[in-house]
């Protein structure tokens, strides 16, 4: 029971979901900006899922993978919990 409390503390609004994880990609932009990239929110799926896509140097970088992991994906959700993956569309 106790567990079941604490998840639903949590969840978001699909609204409130969306606007954490603009605030996030705004706290990772200006590192990708710095070598010449960018990023964009494609979508929210099932208020779980979030499709991005990395832009310009990002594109063709060798370590787009690891940033996506370990820049975006933990910087989305240190803002948004209830998030379990994110992906980079093409």
């Amino acid at each position: 029971m106790a567990h079941y409390l604490i998840d639903t503390l949590n969840i978001m609004t699909t609204e409130e979901l969306t606007n954490n994880v603009l605030l996030a990609l705004d706290e990772i932009r200006p590192f990708l900006k710095s070598d010449g990239g960018d990023i964009s929110l494609i979508s929210i799926e099932d208020d779980k899922h979030v499709k991005v896509r990395l832009e310009g140097a990002c594109i063709s970088c060798s370590v787009n993978q690891m940033t996506l992991k370990a820049g975006v994906e933990t910087t989305i959700k240190k803002y948004a919990p209830q998030i379990e993956t994110v992906v980079n569309i093409m």
